[in-house]
């Protein structure tokens, strides 16, 4: 880390203090200074900015503002280091990076790369050496740095890894995949045989360049395939082997692509071929003027030779791939074939034939075959195949049998030759592959892979310029793309999340929005009845290549049918706001819009011909027949060769060769992918094939570990190279300012398009990626991989535990690491199983584990030196020991030389040696003779093995595929035969159903046309009758007129009525368009406010998570620090003691100095003083020695004596040495003793100590134990007695409601009068208490009464004045009581919820606190083990002191005995000084007599010792007695608690089920009378409405009749009869009327004929008087109502009738 200059921290603060900000507009952003909110008066959600690049000062949302970082974040080589995290930070700093040509940045985890202009020399050799070897964190960022993450990552862990690139295309994907593959290969290196040089990693692009990629309107040489480079590794990290595997391959541009593009690059090469020979071989010297596939040769000549230059360069590259002239000659042939195919073109109408056969026949002799046959291939199909093969399709069935009867759909000429086309490039370019992998392939054992991964990148044709909608291959080149990028969503966000879930590390991230994968769901989404064969549309959802799938199989089907399902599907709905969709129409006919990258790149799309792609082209499916059976050898043993290899996955994928075990295991994962569930049904069909290759290219690198790329385009252009836009539907901010471009930009950074790179960082969802790397715990590792790992940093936790230890906590011991790293609280966190690292935390502890073990190791490598250099000191020791010998032997040699013997010894010894040579050098010239041969024999078997080894197991791989494929298949189809025997059984079924109803109706229709034609019979007869019968003619007809005039007036009458509905409908519903209006523009204002909420809390949250990490991040640097200057204190202190050491070893020397040099003069004194006593000693010495010259002149004298004196001398020795064996055997029998007794001493002390201290441990533990269970228990009592108060409080308070329903169901099923009975009664009983009570006053104040007396009866007296005041309002406060009944309901059903979960955890504690006993009983148990063994030890202990104690008085016997002999030997020196003995001897004997008195002495208090240890230890049984039968009592206690415990949660149980039984039925009553009062406002509500009706036709009918009457007053007195006759009649209507009435009232109907209003003489006033009453009731429906005095009482009576119904209910 740079330590910032005082100017630079000056700068910064300096920066903060003005509150720069970026302010977003629509041509990027600008910089501006924000200025303080309290000055200003600014409406809500504005703030005002001053832009500094011109000074103005604008008013502006708060969206629009972001905060900006300091100029030292400019260029930041990791993005997520920024202090403020927001789009336009990150902008800003890539274009400054963009514009120093720093093309990499750092995202997290993952690294962004914008695509350069150009060849940078960022690339070089000299650039990936610096590579080697680094860390993630020792490296800049650059392409380099991913591939050697990978690499160190895969060679730490031993696990796959997999290099992911993701862009729009011509972002530079494919080019940052050569740099990958190219670092690879020069740092790895490879093996002795050379698998995967750099130049066959050359020779491979240019093969895949040539034949793969394309001119664009996006990209001047696009990749038009998906590829997985895979490169297995080996023990020592270099390439074992490679492969490469293909799909989504663009076959069909061979023959079809948009316009203004071009075919495969390969095409242009061979036209453009300098090679005479090999044109005129392959027919190219006469060019065709048209070609219907548009392959035409380059026109510029400088085009023409760059073509020329790159074949020259592809036939050298095929060379150092190992694909021979022959081979590369049959490449040509077919490509060449294809060029002629298309010159010769196909009729338009009429018989599909050739146009051109001359060009055709140059095709079919380049192929090797006839015209015939060639056309045959092309035009005329017969389809082979077997009815398995034809029910494992669905798409497959209709068109084989449309193709064998000619009633299926027509393929033009045209077609049927695109199809051989691709068919054959297809082909090609499999081959390619093919060799490709054969070239790279290897035998050596293969530890790991490494695969990157190339795919095309978004293809969007209006960000080139073309004004087409994208094409069915670019459709599905997005697809891959938009997969890959969901991949990466499910990587970064959900797995992470999850993890942290499973390890309980609470984290929030709100601010994250969810994924969408509904553009994904809209191409791939599956329904659930794929493999029922059936053309029935169900509603099921299925994305478009389903829905291809499907519209195939319907005859007739086209595409605007195909877009009207998919827009049913995933279409916009109502009241879907914008941008919700992942499709929108298109104002072109059939066009859509597709969102990719989470809705930021709509892509148009023509569906113009996709059926015709979906559908099987047997020319196509003819192509490798043709290469097969071709005359030419050169290409028939090429594709012979492949037939019968599984190299190609169902046409889809190719280059599943495998040539390790571990290219055999992703061949493995691709087959199961294609072969199980839906896929083995469906991976014959073209569209669902592009499902199953992306789900195979997902499923292969999932089990590996990720690496992400992601590629951006710097400016949206062409490959023309002019500039374009960007996407014009990318939505804007609402508020976007238009700031004019390029005044507030720097002038060399305005070669970034800002728009563009915005929509891209939100398409890849970068943003949040980061946030979640800054906020959460990106490295994580297991709790012993950490420990194991990091261990050598706490070199005192090592020493703790041991070498090779294994701990039983490790999260215990991970804890106490952590602790001893001192490591800032808030940059780890600990989870179930695994340890959490902020980012740069792990990378920090991994170097200073890198600078502990350099430390150590520089430690070990002296340690080494030194025993080296001891090594060769004695070496040169020994070599100094071998030279004296050799120099000792050369003199003996010397010495002997001219001896006879030596000299024939000599001569002869050679002679015997030699013969003895020469018969060893022959037997083992014999024995290696025999060796080689069984050498040599092993060696060939062992190569037969090999080979035959390799082949079996080829052959295992290829029928295990094929016996997979093969099972699949039959379970496959037999799913589908089952599938389709129900959907048979079923529709028979309901054709029998509908059979049934065919004819039941059918019988129906007869009957009724009968009845009709019985009817118009009996009319007829009627008629005629009527005519014959002239007399009463006149009745009827005027009957019959009258009734006409009645039905006329009725029909004008009730459309009268019908269009006055009809317009007060009509006025309802303009009403109710407009409220709807207002409301809707209500919901949208107020969805906008909130979105604007939720963007401004997101916003906020964002800075607030950016400051709080700022603040995090300070606070670590500030823990570093502090552990600096502790580190610092804790050094100084160091030398200070070091220094005040030195002095006072300088001070202690001095004075050793003075006191050497005062002891160097006495030993200088005494010296001289020994001399004068050495002077006086040799004058004794003379003396003696005449003295002794005397004594030996006297020797004979006394010979006698002498030999006497020594005899007795002899016998004296004699005798001492059988004492000295004696003692020396009682010292070796004491100093066992002794021995034994000393190590019996240490083991005592040993268990003691040990004892002793499990003792206190469990001492300890079961303290613990004790307290917590006493707490725990003293918690539940206390819970308890809550919950037990609770229950009674919850107990009474129900009691109080049912007793409150039970008064109030009484007083609601009551009448009126009922409650003034009762509030009689309650007067009575009022009256009589008060007259008791005036007695008991006269009887009190008879008797002198107390005072607390009277107050009791006040206080009765005022309780029955209340109780009488209550009862007044008790039935105004009926409605209130309802409603706080059922709050109370609410509480009480809460209150039961919070009592069930205070049971269940009540019940969790119980449990808890049992197993916490078991527990404890299980240690209990251990310790009465540890008890027993102790005593039995105790016990032996006491055997061994038994022993002692026998070995002592036998040792004090024996001491006895020695006393004794003592004083034997002492009277014998007596003697032997009375006898002149030798004084030396005696002194001797007495010094042992010493020694063996003091060694009794040791033993004494040795058994004095051993006395005083058995006491101790049977003070230390009594004790652990005393502790065993105190813990007994403590366990039984504590059980007996247990048992109390378990009673009281029992008996809380079944309080709680007696209280929900009690609560279920009160919820039962209330629930009976809420339906009892429903269904009486019902009933109510349905008899006013009759009743309102009965009014309503009542009244018209007495309109009717006065209408009537009124016309007959005029008439002549003829129809007086009949005026009569229609009196009855009316008469006879209006008893109807009231039957009628008296059938819908019920007892209504009384209480009106009692009223007698239906039954008045003049029914006309009646009328009169009820029409005005019932205008106003409909008028002024409020007062009716609320009128008690009407005319009429029919609503009164209704009321009144409704409630003896509610009482009876």
């Amino acid at each position: 880390m740079r330590v910032k200059t005082e100017e630079q921290i000056a700068a910064e603060e300096a920066w903060h203090e003005t509150e720069k900000v970026w302010l977003v507009h629509k041509d990027g952003f600008s910089l501006a200074s924000q200025l303080k909110s309290q000055e200003l008066s600014l409406p809500e959600g504005k703030v005002r900015v001053k832009l500094d690049h011109d000074g103005a000062i604008l008013d502006v949302d708060e969206d629009d503002v972001e905060k900006a970082n300091a100029p030292s974040c400019d260029r930041l080589e990791d993005l997520a280091s920024l202090v403020y995290l927001n789009e336009s930070s990150v902008v800003h700093t890539l274009r400054q990076r963009y514009g120093a040509s720093l093309l990499h940045t750092y995202a997290g985890p993952s690294l962004l790369v914008l695509s350069p202009r150009g060849a940078p020399a960022v690339y070089s050799e000299k650039v990936m050496h610096m590579f080697k070897g680094c860390r993630r964190e020792d490296m800049a960022p650059h392409i380099y740095a991913v591939a050697q993450t990978a690499y160190r990552a895969m060679l730490m862990s031993r696990q796959d890894q997999s290099i992911i690139l993701l862009g729009s295309s011509g972002s530079g994907k494919t080019t940052s995949c050569q740099h990958l593959v190219q670092y690879l290969a020069t740092i790895a290196g490879t093996s002795g045989n050379k698998v995967f040089s750099v130049d066959k990693w050359q020779a491979l692009y240019t093969l895949l360049e040539a034949f793969g990629n394309s001119p664009t309107i996006m990209n001047g040489n696009a990749t038009r395939f998906s590829q997985i480079l895979s490169l297995d590794f080996d023990q020592a990290g270099q390439v074992a082997s490679a492969s490469i595997q293909t799909m989504l391959l663009e076959k069909l541009r061979v023959a079809r692509r948009p316009a203004s593009e071009a075919t495969f690059n390969v095409f242009y090469y061979l036209l453009a071929c300098g090679d005479g020979t090999l044109r005129t071989e392959l027919h190219l010297n006469h060019l065709s003027e048209n070609n219907v596939f548009g392959i035409v040769p380059l026109a510029k000549p400088e085009e023409k030779q760059k073509a020329a230059q790159q074949f020259s360069k592809l036939q050298a590259a095929m060379k150092v791939l190992g694909i021979s002239p022959d081979e590369q000659k049959a490449c040509w042939l077919i490509l060449a074939a294809i060029y002629h195919l298309g010159a010769a073109g196909a009729t338009k109408a009429g018989r599909k034939q050739f146009a051109r056969h001359e060009w055709a026949q140059k095709a079919a002799y380049l192929l090797g075959c006839s015209l015939e046959e060639l056309s045959s291939s092309i035009f005329k199909h017969q389809h082979k195949g077997g009815t398995l093969q034809r029910s494992t399709s669905f798409r497959q069935g209709p068109e084989e049998s449309g193709l064998g009867d000619g009633t299926g759909p027509k393929l033009s000429a045209l077609e049927c030759l695109e199809g051989m086309a691709s068919g054959l490039y297809s082909e090609l370019f499999t081959l390619l592959v093919s060799l490709v992998n054969r070239a790279l392939k290897s035998s050596q054992h293969s530890l790991c892979s490494m695969m990157i991964v190339d795919t095309p990148g978004f293809q969007n044709p209006e960000q080139g310029g073309a004004a087409r909608g994208a094409s069915f291959e670019e459709l599905c080149h997005n697809y891959a793309q938009d997969r890959l990028q969901r991949l990466f969503h499910e990587r970064t966000f959900v797995q992470e999340l999850e993890r942290y879930k499973e390890e309980n590390i609470e984290l929030a991230f709100d601010d994250l929005e969810p994924a969408t994968d509904d553009s994904v769901s809209a191409v791939d989404q599956a329904s659930h009845q794929s493999l029922v064969r059936s053309l029935a549309r169900t509603d099921e959802a299925r994305g478009l290549l389903w829905l291809l799938e499907e519209e195939a199989l319907v005859p007739g089907a086209t595409e605007d049918a195909l877009l009207e399902r998919l827009f049913s599907y995933y279409g916009p709905q109502e009241g879907d706001k914008k941008g919700q969709s992942p499709l929108l129409r298109s104002s072109k006919p059939r066009h859509f819009l597709l969102g990719h990258s989470h809705g930021t790149n709509w892509v148009e799309y023509n569906v113009a011909g996709w059926l015709s792609y979906t559908k099987q082209n047997p020319a196509t499916q003819n192509a490798p027949r043709l290469l097969q059976d071709s005359q030419k050898k050169i290409i028939s043993n090429l594709f012979l060769g492949r037939a019968g290899s599984a190299t190609v996955l169902s046409g889809s994928i190719a280059g599943l060769e495998g040539g390790s075990q571990l290219a055999l295991r992703r061949a493995t994962s691709m087959r199961k992918t294609f072969t199980t569930g839906m896929a083995a049904v469906k991976k014959k069909s073209l569209c669902i094939q592009i499902k199953l290759q992306v789900d195979a290219l997902i499923d292969t690198i999932k089990k590996s570990k990720l690496h992400f790329v992601h590629c951006f385009l710097p400016v949206a252009e062409g490959w023309a190279g002019e500039p374009r836009s960007a996407s014009s539907r990318r939505v804007s901010s609402s508020s976007e300012l238009d700031l004019p471009s390029g005044d507030h930009c720097e002038a060399g950074l305005l070669q970034l398009d800002v728009p563009l790179l915005r929509a891209q960082l939100r398409g890849s969802r970068l943003l949040d990626a980061m946030r979640m790397y800054r906020q959460g715990y990106p490295d994580h590792m297991v709790f012993s991989e950490f420990r194991r790992r990091f261990d050598v940093l706490a070199p005192h936790l090592t020493k703790k535990h041991g070498r090779n230890y294994i701990v039983v906590d490790e999260r215990r011991a991970v804890e106490e690491l952590l602790e001893s790293l001192d490591l800032e609280k808030s940059s780890c966190c600990m989870g179930l199983s695994r340890v959490f690292f902020r980012a740069g935390t792990l990378a920090r502890l991994e170097e200073q584990r890198d600078e502990q073990t350099s430390r150590n190791l520089t430690l070990f490598q002296a340690a080494c030196r030194g025993y080296l250099a001891r090594q060769h000191f004695k070496k040169k020791k020994i070599q100094d020991l071998a030279i004296r010998c050799v120099q000792k032997n050369i003199k003996k040699n010397k010495g002997v030389k001219d001896w006879p013997w030596w000299k024939l010894f000599t001569t002869v010894r050679p002679l015997i040696e030699v013969q003895l040579s020469e018969e060893q050098i022959r037997n083992k010239d014999e024995e290696i003779q025999q060796l080689r041969s069984k050498l040599e024999k092993v060696e060939k078997e062992r190569n037969e093995l090999r080979l035959n080894s390799d082949r079996l197991e080829t052959r295992i791989s290829e029928l295990t595929s094929e016996l997979t494929d093969e099972r699949n298949t039959g379970e496959s189809a037999s799913q589908l035969l089952d599938a389709e025997t129900a959907e048979r059984l079923r529709a028979e079924k309901e054709m029998k159903e509908l059979q049934t109803q065919y004819d039941a109706l059918k019988k129906q229709m007869e009957v009724m046309e009968m009845e009709v034609m019985e009817a118009r019979l009996i009319r007829a007869a009627e008629i005629n009758g009527e005519v014959d019968d002239d007399d009463a003619g006149g009745e009827w007809r005027l009957k019959y007129e009258r009734a006409v005039r009645e039905v006329d007036f009725t029909k004008k009458r009730l459309q009268q009525e019908f269009e006055d509905k009809l317009e007060v409908e009509q006025q309802n519903k303009r009403q109710l368009e407009r409220r709807l209006g207002d409301l809707q523009a209500d919901s949208d204002e107020s969805q906008r406010a909130l979105q604007q909420l939720k963007k401004k809390c997101q916003r906020l949250t964002a800075e607030l998570q950016d400051t709080k990490l700022h603040l995090e991040g300070q606070q670590v640097r500030n823990h570093e620090l502090e552990k600096k200057q502790r580190r610092f204190d804790s050094e100084l202190s160091q030398a200070h003691e070091e220094a005040q050491r030195e002095k006072l070893q300088r001070e202690k020397l001095q004075r050793e100095k003075d006191m050497l040099l005062a002891e160097a003069f006495s030993l200088k004194q005494q010296l001289e003083e020994k001399d004068m006593d050495i002077a006086g000693f040799t004058q004794k010495v003379v003396s003696l020695e005449a003295e002794l010259q005397d004594i030996s002149s006297q020797e004979s004298k006394d010979e006698a004596s002498l030999a006497k004196v020594k005899k007795q001398l002899r016998d004296l020795e004699a005798k001492v040495k059988d004492q000295e064996e004696e003692l020396d055997e009682q010292a070796g029998t004491i100093q066992m003793l002794e021995q034994a007794k000393l190590r019996l001493e240490m083991e005592m002390e040993r268990m003691r100590q040990t004892h002793s201290k499990e003792m206190e441990s469990r001492d300890e533990e079961v303290e613990e134990a004790r307290q917590s269970c006493q707490k725990k228990l003293k918690q539940m009592e206390v819970q308890l007695e809550e919950e037990y108060e609770d229950k009674q409080k919850v107990l009474r308070e129900k009691r109080e409601l049912e007793s409150k329903l039970t008064t109030l169901s009484d007083q609601v099923s009551q009448r009126d009068f009922e409650s003034e009975k009762r509030l009689r009664k309650d007067l009575k009983r009022t009256k009589a208490l008060l007259a008791d009570a005036q007695i008991m006053l006269d009887h009190l104040k008879n008797n002198a009464p107390s005072k607390r007396e009277i107050a009791q009866l006040k206080n009765q007296l005022e309780e029955s004045e209340f109780t009488c005041a209550a009862a007044v309002k008790a039935r105004k406060a009926m409605e209130v009581e309802i409603e706080d009944l059922h709050l109370q309901i609410d509480d009480i059903a809460k209150a039961k919820t919070a009592l069930e979960e205070q049971l269940s955890r009540l019940q969790r504690e119980k449990n808890e606190i049992q197993n916490r006993l078991e527990e404890d009983q299980e240690d209990m148990n251990e310790l009465m083990k540890k008890h027993k063994a102790a005593v039995a030890q105790a016990s032996r202990d006491l055997a061994q002191m038994n022993d002692l104690q026998a070995q002592l008085e036998e040792a004090n016997k024996e001491k006895q005995e020695l006393q004794e002999k003592l004083q034997a030997l002492q009277s014998q020196v007596e003697f032997l000084e009375q006898s002149m003995v030798d004084k030396s001897l005696v002194s001797r004997q007495e010094a042992k007599i010493r020694e063996l008195e003091t060694r009794l002495e040791f033993e004494r208090t040795q058994v004095k010792r051993l006395e005083s240890l058995a006491s101790r230890l049977k003070e230390n049984m009594e004790k652990l007695t005393e502790e065993r039968d105190q813990r007994t009592a403590a366990e039984n206690r504590e059980k007996e608690q247990n048992k109390r415990l378990q009673r009281q949660l029992r008996d809380t149980k079944e309080e709680m089920g007696e209280l929900a039984r009690k609560e279920a039925e009160a919820s039962r009553k209330k629930h009976e009378l809420e339906m009892d009062l429903e269904s009486l406002e019902a009933a109510n509500q349905s008899l006013q409405a009759d009743l309102k009706l009965a009014f309503k036709r009542i009244g018209d009918l007495q309109a009717a009749i006065e209408d009537e009457m009124e016309s007959d007053e005029n008439e002549d007195l003829i129809n007086s009869e009949g005026d009569s006759d229609v009196d009855s009649e009316l008469e006879d209507r209006v008893d109807g009327v009231k039957s009628w009435l008296s059938k819908n009232k019920g007892p209504s109907s009384k209480a009106t004929s009692d009223d007698g209003s239906l039954k008045s003489s003049s029914p006309t006033s009646y009328w009169k008087s009820l029409a005005p009453d019932r205008s106003d009731e409909e008028h002024d429906p409020v007062d009716s109502t609320s009128r008690p005095q009407h005319s009429h009482s029919y609503p009164s009576d209704s009321d009144t009738e409704a409630k003896p119904t509610e009482t009876d209910a």
